[in-house]
């Protein structure tokens, strides 16, 4: 958490912070006991068990968007009201986006070792593709698919979507120049997939061997959604056996991943430890907003519990 944000908490609140709680349960536990909020990124499970043993807890702050390490039932059960940094580090994962897109496509940029040692693999590396011209498809067309539609468009590309919970004549279609299609459709006609949906019962395995066999085989996938929207193994086997472009996955199933995963050694992905969404600048914004809305839903709710600085 930005260091500033934290200081602002610390005007008002006694704050402990400390990243390695995360991996001290007991610790963690013990401090909650007499805890108003908890403020947590992606690998802290807030269970309903984590909540039984915090009974002063009113407020959970998120230093992101996916809700999914959050038991959102318990919370509400209990009267616990959750700030996720909606919106916050968008920028982040569009651009995450695009860069992948030109470099999955363009296949150019992995050589700098052999080009130092003198070697010179010019003609190997003069097949890459412009992005230019091509269609991506936006799976998921929320504010972050959204932001990357207007951000591809702006490089050449046409875009399609697909988001059940969007009417096919909403807005922000025209608003972003993409085209609304089905599912199947706009897998078909995309040469980079770019998925954008939370982690829930309907969207996991969402691109599985089914729909990998509809894509092009010179598309490319990328993921900074959620691990388990995309069937690894099988996305392993694709690239593996050329029937995909490449793919670059931000997100996993296992994180980290663990020894003997599927995507070990696996031809054309890039692998990047959940970092889409985390830039110095998205950070500043992520937890600059999370303390501004955890403070004042502490102020407003309990004022006795503030600390006289």
């Amino acid at each position: 958490m930005d260091e500033a944000a934290v200081a602002s908490l610390r005007h008002h609140f006694d704050v402990h912070a400390h990243a390695s709680l995360v991996d001290e349960p007991e610790r963690l536990r013990a401090l909650l006991a007499d805890a108003h909020a908890l403020i947590v990124r992606n690998r802290t499970q807030v269970s309903a068990a984590l909540l039984d043993g915090a009974p002063g807890l009113s407020v959970v702050g998120r230093l992101g968007v996916g809700l999914d390490n959050i038991a959102l039932d318990a919370c509400k059960e209990r009267g616990v009201q959750v700030f996720p940094a909606t919106g916050a580090n968008a920028a982040a994962v569009a651009e995450y986006v695009i860069a992948a897109t030109l470099i999955l496509l363009r296949g150019a940029y992995g050589s700098s070792a052999e080009v130092a040692r003198g070697l010179w693999p010019r003609a190997a590396l003069s097949n890459g593709r412009e992005a230019a011209g091509g269609t991506m498809a936006v799976i998921g067309f929320g504010g972050i698919g959204r932001l990357v539609a207007r951000l591809a468009r702006g490089i050449g590309m046409r875009v399609v979507g697909y988001d059940p919970q969007i009417a096919a004549d909403a807005p922000c279609w025209q608003e972003t120049g993409a085209c609304g299609m089905t599912f199947d459709d706009a897998l078909r006609a995309a040469d980079v997939v770019t998925v954008h949906v939370p982690l829930v019962e309907s969207t996991h395995n969402l691109i599985g061997a089914a729909q990998l066999a509809l894509l092009k085989p010179h598309a490319v996938l990328i993921n900074t959604a959620r691990g388990g929207v995309i069937d690894e193994r099988a996305l392993a086997a694709a690239l593996t056996h050329g029937r995909l472009g490449g793919a670059a996955l931000d997100v996993f199933v296992d994180e980290p991943l663990k020894a003997g995963s599927p995507l070990e050694g696996v031809p054309n992905l890039l692998l990047t430890p959940h970092i889409a969404g985390l830039t110095m600048q998205s950070n500043e914004r992520v937890s600059t907003l999370v303390a501004a809305r955890v403070t004042e839903a502490l102020l407003a709710s309990e004022p006795e519990i503030t600390t006289t600085r």
